[in-house]
């Protein structure tokens, strides 16, 4: 506001960006949307007021993309190998990983996770949920608490919906999962699941 005074402009957008808060675990408290305004909206009405220009309040914008799609994903894997280091930590390997959600190696991000086939089974084991890639931080979400898991269990990670998907790879030729949009009971494809042939579909022979 500052620098668009100094320039002699009297009208403008402003942009405040994005960046506002989701429930990625039940410790996590953001502040709703209207906090993040009504702070933004003072702070400018407020200079506006003390201005001695012709300054007028801006446009705002926002960009809420993620605290309106994050929450509305979970994405589902299938569980496999366990590895068991006594004394130390369990290790729950699923079909998927840092190929589908780059999130957590690259930013440290914290996840939830449930088993869906068994929600209703006491979380009484802790697991460190990993990916197949071949990777050592290939670790989706660390000191989990869920059910006994065995091969074949769905882990259903929460909050996906943003970010994920749309930074997805074929990092170790991993096909990229479907997507299905659930509403009112009922399911559809939007996304069809990668094949293999999808992987080499652009690859030229080479002599």
């Amino acid at each position: 506001m500052a620098l668009m005074d100094s320039w002699g402009m009297t009208e403008c957008v402003l942009n405040v960006g994005g960046g506002y808060g989701v429930r990625y675990t039940a410790d996590d408290a953001p502040l709703p949307l209207s906090a993040y305004i009504e702070a933004i909206v003072t702070a400018v009405k407020e200079y506006v007021a003390a201005a001695t220009s012709r300054i007028k309040v801006p446009a705002f914008w926002i960009e809420p993309g993620r605290s309106l799609v994050s929450e509305a994903g979970t994405t589902l894997y299938t569980a496999g190998s366990q590895k068991v280091v006594p004394g130390v930590r369990t290790y729950l390997a699923v079909d998927g990983g840092m190929s589908d959600n780059i999130r957590p190696v690259t930013y440290q991000a914290v996840y939830s996770a449930a088993l869906a086939n068994k929600m209703n089974a006491p979380a009484d084991h802790t697991y460190n949920v990993v990916g197949k890639l071949c990777e050592s931080g290939d670790q989706l979400i660390r000191d989990v608490a869920l059910p006994a898991a065995e091969e074949g269990d769905v882990v259903a990670v929460f909050c996906t919906g943003a970010y994920c998907y749309a930074m997805a790879s074929n990092y170790n030729k991993m096909c990229r999962p479907a997507v299905v949009f659930a509403e009112d009971g009922a399911a559809k494809l939007v996304v069809r699941r990668e094949s293999p042939e999808d992987l080499i579909r652009n690859e030229l022979p080479y002599t």
